[in-house]
């Protein structure tokens, strides 16, 4: 069954699948977990809507390109065009929605890429590379500096960070994105993700959540 992007309630939302442009190491923790410098300015990069799959009911992940890695992260559904550097006020009036999302990395492949000064598609764009939940109503969290993002796998909780870490704030992220792409409705944002990413296996039952305002349970199939 092919993805659709739907609120919580059930309802879809008429937005076609666009792009998933990306911030990466917006949170020092996790940038030092990796052995990464901390950005001075925003480390984009695009996934395609192809690699979108929903949270509910499962998702699976490549069992023969080594460890596949979790990064819980706030995703951000643009729902009115934006470009060329918008206001901040612009920036608000296009955000349809909030969820908690995974971007999926083929961690050793990565790490081969890097080492070799390549680019990281293969490592970040794989099918079901973004497993998106239902989004939150836009209008219905008003302060974007303390939404939280919360990981639980197993009965563990592995991740737990708010917006409030970011290095590089919501409204200034999809500024910065909209300077460099035309952001179209549909398209989703990934924030970044807190410290605390790992391995995912076969079989693992997650809980995803942007604590207080939705949460889902899954699992990897």
């Amino acid at each position: 069954m092919s993805y659709q992007h739907q609120y919580i309630d059930g309802t879809r939302i008429h937005f076609p699948l666009g792009k998933v442009v990306c911030i990466g190491r917006n949170y020092a923790e996790h940038a030092k977990e990796l052995n990464n410098p901390v950005p001075t300015e925003p480390l984009l990069f695009i996934k395609p809507g192809s690699c979108v799959v929903g949270l509910e009911g499962g998702f699976s992940i490549p069992l023969d390109r080594g460890s596949v890695h979790y990064e819980a992260e706030i995703a951000v559904l643009i729902g009115k065009p934006l470009s060329r550097t918008p206001n901040e006020e612009e920036v608000l009036d296009a955000i349809s929605g909030f969820a908690p999302s995974l971007d999926l990395t083929l961690r050793d492949v990565q790490s081969k890429l890097k080492d070799k000064g390549h680019p990281w598609e293969i490592a970040k764009s794989f099918d079901g590379a973004c497993v998106l939940a239902p989004f939150v109503p836009g209008d219905a969290i008003s302060d974007l500096a303390a939404i939280g993002i919360r990981l639980t796998i197993n009965g563990e909780v592995r991740q737990d960070g708010s917006s409030a870490d970011m290095i590089f704030p919501i409204v200034a992220v999809i500024q910065a994105m909209a300077g460099h792409f035309n952001l179209q409705p549909g398209d989703v944002i990934l924030t970044g993700t807190p410290v605390g990413v790992g391995p995912l296996n076969q079989g693992d039952e997650l809980v995803l959540e942007l604590p207080g305002h939705s949460s889902f349970a899954s699992q990897v199939l």
